[in-house]
């Protein structure tokens, strides 16, 4: 079902005038008839009895807000524009989330409106619902799910994903509860794509579906990860009529069952590259000694005396901790 707006004018002062007009008329019409006319008796009742029902017809519209409107149950249109409206008084609006209060910045409801119910001398607080369907982008921030990746891995996942509504009648009709189902198509879309991903860069590992290993992970390519779940989330909302335009990692690391073990494995991974960076540095330095020593003509080394000063300078500069060199104050022989 597709929207269909209603661009009538804002007509909703002008219906207040006429109606509290009538009202009035009705009590004239009533005190008239007290005094012995029975038509005009009748016709003032009727007006004064039934004179509410016109004030069920006035919608007031805040901007960024939509009504959607039902006439004994067939669609006939959506408010959208802000300003005072009169409609069919026997028209309902309709938006089955009204009530659904997800982790989100639209459920958060800074007017506490409510009404109090007695009952056996009991005051109940029931909260005022409003059918109106917000049009503002709202922010939507699901628990952490715990995931496993492409490795097996369990990892622990959320996401905020930034949406609107753009079609009230699909997000109406189409679905149940427009809400709940973007909910949970974000957690089925996070998992669909968490599982393509290692947590960090793996070898052998396709996540891009051409068959050719590369070096996506979640930690290293987050912002194409987020991509790719957005458009796996738009896929399966569009018949809602609802529009994602942002998602974003919020939180991402090992699960606590493995997160000790994976830390000393990432530790030890650093270690080793920290290791080699060092023993790099270190040849080439030794090489550049050599190669200044014997082009300068300094001091004359045999291979075995070579070997010896090689060994000396890469303890010296592979060590943990600072040289404590020991001088010969005699001959290298």
């Amino acid at each position: 079902m597709n929207e269909k707006v209603i661009s009538g004018t804002q007509n909703g002062m002008l219906a207040l005038v006429l109606i509290i007009l009538g009202y009035l008329l009705g009590i004239l019409l009533f005190i008239l008839g007290i005094d012995g006319s029975a038509i005009l008796l009748v016709i003032g009742l009727l007006i004064i009895s039934l004179g509410w029902i016109p004030f069920l017809g006035l919608k007031v519209l805040k901007p960024q807000e939509a009504l959607v409107l039902t006439l004994f149950g067939k669609y006939i249109g959506t408010l959208k524009n802000a300003g005072f409206y009169f409609v069919n008084p026997f028209c309902q609006a309709v938006n089955p989330a009204a009530r659904t209060h997800l982790n989100q910045s639209g459920d958060v409801n800074s007017d506490n409106s409510s009404l109090v119910v007695t009952t056996n001398g009991t005051g109940t607080n029931v909260p005022i619902v409003s059918n109106k369907i917000s049009l503002k982008i709202m922010t939507l921030n699901n628990n952490r799910q715990k995931i496993n990746d492409c490795l097996g891995n369990p990892i622990e996942i959320g996401i905020a994903v930034m949406w609107r509504v753009v079609d009230t009648a699909k997000a109406v009709f189409n679905v149940d509860n427009y809400k709940e189902y973007l909910s949970l198509q974000c957690d089925s879309s996070l998992r669909n794509i968490v599982r393509i991903y290692p947590y960090d860069v793996a070898p052998g590992v396709d996540t891009t579906g051409d068959g050719i290993a590369d070096e996506g992970s979640l930690r290293g390519s987050s912002e194409f990860v987020a991509k790719r779940i957005k458009d796996e989330i738009q896929n399966k909302v569009n018949e809602a009529g609802i529009e994602i335009l942002e998602a974003r990692i919020t939180y991402l690391a090992y699960a606590p069952e493995i997160a000790a073990v994976m830390l000393q494995r990432q530790q030890a991974s650093a270690i080793i590259d920290a290791r080699k960076m060092i023993v790099d540095g270190a040849v080439g330095m030794v090489e550049m000694a050599l190669e200044k020593l014997s082009s300068q003509k300094i001091v004359e080394l045999d291979d075995e005396r070579k070997a010896q000063m090689v060994s000396n300078l890469l303890v010296v500069l592979c060590g943990n901790k600072d040289a404590q060199p020991v001088v010969n104050s005699g001959t290298l022989y």
